[in-house]
């Protein structure tokens, strides 16, 4: 037992030790990081991109490079899209990542009411303590991966993404009904496209515009030009409407960022919370972040006793959100690294890097002893063990994810005082960035179309007080559910798997994520009537509470 702890230590520090410019291997090491860091931050950026693609753009620079230099560039990427993204999120309505949209919902409200800097201060070091979160679980998780995934199957991910779609009753501002409806919609547009099961085209409406116009939705709607359309293009006609900047002038200011840090801290609980549910997410193959941030953000609503400031800039929207995008980063490799499935898409890409370095994923990935290339090792090359390279991602998302937000503080001020430009001038700059991630996922100018499309929809939606985020919700989780129900019926029979036990654990959630909410607003009426019962009683008259 000493043994293996001193070996895993061993590991830890010599995983740091490879990436810090110590030596010649870390110092390529390290370049290469703040390379990857750099990138990662102007795609982070810019709208439609996201970290799938700057991996998978990155990933033939990797051909020369060793082990520990390779993952440093491409992790170091991957690790800070999630946190710049969140920038444009607050400052425009405008995701740098599709999936990625959470923070919206309360953050851009914020910058509107002129919280701009307390906005992006606390999503940035709530990002932080998430990622790591999610490093250290990572670390943790080592020795304990194994039973945590394999206990589900596919019964379980299908009612993980039922309860998933159940949490647009807490994303519809106080009105089920709303959510539930604006759900289905969601759950009704991601059945376009092609069938995943039986392999034929399914509302596409082939015999409305024809084939060779209707190609572009195989894949499904492009999620990317929905989030923009149903975000972005309503602010800007707001924006356009009022004739002013995003805030007023004057209120955009740098004192909001500490604020915003010290909410971080205030919440320390939530933030703590939103950290584990979006690591235990990434851990899940096939979830990926999405709903990682929309369970966040709906545990931040559920947990709040004060709901109705939801969708209206509150803190906790932006803070729970912000931590679960980025600890999933940590979750999404455990699964990876320790079977070879990936967490996610990018960690797919990943697996990419790992054939071309001749790495195996597995046993190989957690032996403190061998090196992960005997082979190299013998000709007296540089060669780390291969926990030592898997402690190496745990300092490269740390140390990334530091680096990034250290530099962004460094120019938050400038970043809240966009939100004072004349909306005349930065409207422009916004429809480009709009496009431009409408286009750019699949290159597509027919997505352009359904920019446009969405955007009247979300326009309209704004107008009449519905809400725009279950309708998200229910896009990114209607594939997965379907594909899962599919695969539970065929394995398990048609109800034989309703009784496995974590499907009814889960079942049971779903319920009181169901009637929990309409009970406590059931006794919020009752406690506002015998209110205004005590405030019409003359006074001294005994009131309700005063009879014997």
């Amino acid at each position: 037992m000493v043994d293996y702890f001193g070996a895993y230590f061993g590991a830890l520090f010599g995983g740091l030790y490879n990436i810090l410019p110590f030596s010649t291997h870390g110092e390529a090491a390290f370049f290469a990081l703040l390379l990857g860091v750099a990138i990662g931050f102007a795609v982070g950026i810019l709208p439609g991109l996201g970290g799938a693609v700057a991996l998978a753009l990155m990933l033939p620079f990797t051909f020369n490079m060793e082990a520990t230099q390779a993952f440093a560039f491409l992790l170091g990427a991957n690790a800070v899209v999630a946190t710049t993204g969140d920038i444009t999120s607050v400052l425009f309505g405008v995701p740098g990542e599709g999936i990625s949209a959470a923070v919206i919902v309360d953050g851009h409200p914020m910058a509107k009411r002129g919280e701009a800097g307390r906005a992006l201060g606390a999503v940035l070091m709530s990002s932080l303590v998430g990622a790591i979160f999610g490093a250290l679980v990572l670390a943790l998780a080592i020795p304990i991966v194994r039973p945590l995934v394999l206990a589900l199957a596919s019964p379980e991910f299908f009612m993980l993404a039922l309860l998933g779609i159940t949490f647009v009753a807490t994303l519809s501002g106080g009105n089920m009904i709303k959510g539930l409806t604006i759900g289905a919609f969601g759950l009704a547009l991601a059945m376009i496209g092609w069938d995943p099961i039986q392999g034929v085209p399914r509302f596409m409406l082939e015999s409305v515009f024809g084939q060779d116009r209707t190609l572009f939705l195989a894949d499904g709607i492009n999620f990317v030009a929905i989030t923009v359309g149903l975000f972005a293009i309503p602010e800007m006609i707001d924006l356009a409407v009022k004739g002013t900047g995003i805030a007023e002038r004057g209120a955009g200011k740098l004192g909001g960022v500490m604020e915003g840090v010290k909410d971080t801290f205030r919440h320390w609980s939530l933030v703590l919370r939103c950290s584990a549910l979006g690591a235990y997410i990434g851990i899940i193959p096939g979830l990926g972040g999405g709903p990682a941030q929309w369970m966040a953000y709906a545990h931040a609503v559920q947990s709040s006793p004060n709901k109705e400031r939801f969708g209206k800039g509150a803190i906790e929207g932006v803070l729970g959100p912000g931590a679960a995008n980025n600890s999933k980063e940590g979750g999404s490799l455990i699964p990876t690294i320790a079977f070879g499935v990936p967490g996610s898409l990018s960690m797919a890409i990943l697996l990419g890097a790992f054939i071309i370095q001749g790495l195996v994923p597995g046993p190989n990935m957690l032996d403190p002893h061998t090196p992960i290339r005997p082979d190299m090792a013998a000709l007296g090359e540089f060669v780390p063990s291969g926990l030592e390279l898997t402690f190496s991602f745990v300092w490269i998302l740390i140390i990334s994810n530091i680096i990034t937000v250290a530099v962004c503080f460094l120019f938050l001020g400038y970043l809240a005082r966009i939100t004072e430009v004349r909306g005349a001038l930065i409207i422009p700059f916004i429809l480009l960035l709009v496009y431009l991630g409408g286009f750019a996922t699949k290159n597509s100018p027919e997505d352009l179309i359904l920019v446009l499309v969405f955007g009247m929809i979300g326009w309209l939606m704004m107008k009449y007080d519905w809400p725009r985020a279950p309708l998200l919700l229910g896009v990114v989780l209607g594939r997965i559910a379907e594909t899962n129900l599919f695969v539970s019926t065929q394995a398990y029979g048609d109800f034989a798997w309703l009784a496995r036990p974590g499907v009814i654990i889960i079942g049971l959630i779903m319920l009181a994520s169901l009637f929990y909410p309409m009970f406590q607003d059931r006794r919020e009426r009752r406690r506002q009537q015998h209110l205004a019962a005590m405030d019409q009683q003359p006074l001294g008259q005994p009131g309700p509470a005063d009879d014997c």
